[in-house]
């Protein structure tokens, strides 16, 4: 998924709760209005489909131009805007050997007042390359998708001590192949409202309420789910450069036509910046999500651990590497047998900033799934150089 590619921007991955969507501004963008970006990239994929079996492995060439506008309109209004273009030609590939990917965004944070903040973003994707592949499909499976997703965030302080959170997150999948749009074209909507005191100056205790509603556009009556979350925790800078936040609870999950389930939920976050330009987080999250095979399970039950590093070699040239492992259980349908699964990604990049415009890498990811269902195996690596130049 190329996970890895996360240096040179200030340490984006925060000790925030898994849900929080926000990101600083890059800092090569940073200072300036408009940002234009070229990137081109050179890499192999020995897997194109994320196929089990009969892989289909291809040289991808990438042209990668992007466009971003950032700025205060006011003295209480911040706005962000970018649109991305992706070019992928691969040599090998059946089919189409060039595909083109979209991705519009923006972004509006507006401060009411010194205590009450509204920040909501919209993302929309056209994705004819996915890097993260659906598992268990045949070869040469188009799996490419529009996806939309909006995040809206209301914030304020009810006293001194006591502070209030509404959030709302909607996520719109639209799959191109016939088949894979029959069966996986969904909306999945969350809602919060959370609560906060200050127990002490770095520690805050949080109780949390969401509503989760994932309703698909076909035979919906088959697949669709509700879940309610009920959860506490708290968020604590432990130090200067370290903070971690916790949250714990359980999930009740409504399936329609299918057997409802209880379980515990837990989100578990740190980072720590453990010298200029370095940082280590980490985490884990245990929740149920959709699965590929909506014919035969209902969803999958999660547990990821990640963590990410990136390492100053020196002040132009840095390390970074991630790692997720995912023991995961998919729920099967009445009658059928549930599935263990793991998958395991792995990403590792060099960097070197040559100037504040010019950046070089080299990259390489690995991903890997084994199943109880042997359809869903997969293996699939990818090693690569590129370079980028910001202007």
């Amino acid at each position: 998924m190329n996970l890895a590619r996360i240096v040179f921007f200030g340490g984006l991955v925060a000790a925030t709760p898994v849900w929080a969507v926000y990101a600083p501004v890059p800092e090569q963008e940073q200072g300036k209005e408009w940002t234009v970006t070229l990137r081109g990239d050179i890499s192999h994929d020995d897997n194109i489909f994320g196929a089990q079996t009969g892989a289909v492995s291809s040289m991808v060439y990438q042209a990668a131009p992007r466009i971003a506008f950032n700025a205060s309109v006011t003295d209480q209004t911040f706005v962000s805007a970018a649109y991305a273009l992706t070019l992928d030609h691969f040599t090998d590939r059946p089919g189409d050997q060039t595909l083109d990917s979209h991705l519009f965004s923006g972004r509006i944070a507006h401060a009411f007042s010194s205590a009450t903040t509204l920040d909501v973003s919209e993302d929309y994707a056209i994705v004819k390359n996915p890097e993260s592949l659906l598992a268990g499909l045949a070869l040469n499976t188009d799996q490419s998708y529009r996806h939309n997703e909006f995040n809206g965030r209301l914030t304020t302080s009810l006293a001194p001590k006591l502070g209030t959170t509404v959030k709302a997150r909607s996520v719109l999948y639209r799959y191109d192949s016939a088949s894979l749009a029959t069966s996986l074209d969904r909306t999945e909507n969350l809602y919060g409202l959370a609560g906060s005191y200050d127990l002490a100056p770095e520690m805050k205790g949080v109780v949390e309420y969401r509503r989760e509603d994932v309703r698909y556009r076909t035979a919906g009556a088959n697949k669709d789910k509700h879940s309610n979350f009920l959860m506490g925790g708290v968020d604590y800078a432990v130090a200067k450069r370290l903070t971690a936040s916790v949250r714990l609870g359980n999930q009740w999950r409504q399936r329609d036509l299918e057997r409802s389930l209880s379980m515990p939920y837990a989100e578990l976050s740190g980072k720590y910046d453990y010298a200029s330009g370095s940082f280590l987080s980490g985490g884990y999250v245990y929740t149920l999500e959709e699965t590929s095979n909506i014919a035969r399970y209902t969803d999958t039950k999660v547990n990821r651990f990640f963590v990410n590093l990136q390492h100053a070699l020196t002040p132009l040239i840095a390390a970074s590497g991630s790692f997720t492992y995912e023991p995961s259980e998919l729920q099967g349908r009445r009658g059928l047998a549930n599935a263990d699964e793991t998958t395991t990604r792995v990403g590792l990049a060099l960097s070197y900033l040559l100037s504040k415009n010019w950046m070089f890498s080299a990259h390489y990811d690995r991903d890997h799934v084994t199943s109880d269902d042997v359809s869903r195996g997969q293996q699939r690596a990818r090693v690569g150089v590129g370079a980028s130049y910001v202007f």
